[in-house]
């Protein structure tokens, strides 16, 4: 098996905090100090999004460039939003079912 495959276990401390291992940070673009999204995907897993400073985003928010292409950061925002609320009706819908 690939680290890849293996993982990279990190120790949780009695106050719930963990580490970003320094190679998962470089990657995902996590400065520090920072903050991180835990989101819940469709398979359940946990996926670890970094969540962009305001001064970051500043020049973009009435800019049609903003990072990604042709969408501003509201678009972006607005279907951000739509995925996390599908996301969740999709749970709810599967807990009835479960029931």
């Amino acid at each position: 098996m690939s680290d890849a495959e293996d993982g990279t276990t990190v120790t949780v401390t009695s106050k719930g905090q963990a580490t970003i291992p320094k190679e998962f940070r470089d990657k995902l673009h996590i400065d520090t100090p920072g903050r991180v999204r835990f989101v819940e995907n469709e398979e359940g897993e946990i996926v670890i999004r970094p969540v962009k400073r305001p001064s970051e985003i500043r020049g973009a928010l009435g800019t049609p460039e903003a990072e990604g292409g042709d969408q501003t950061a509201t678009e972006m925002l607005r279907e951000e939003r739509e995925r996390d609320k599908k996301t969740l009706d999709q749970k709810h819908e599967q807990s009835e079912t479960d029931e």
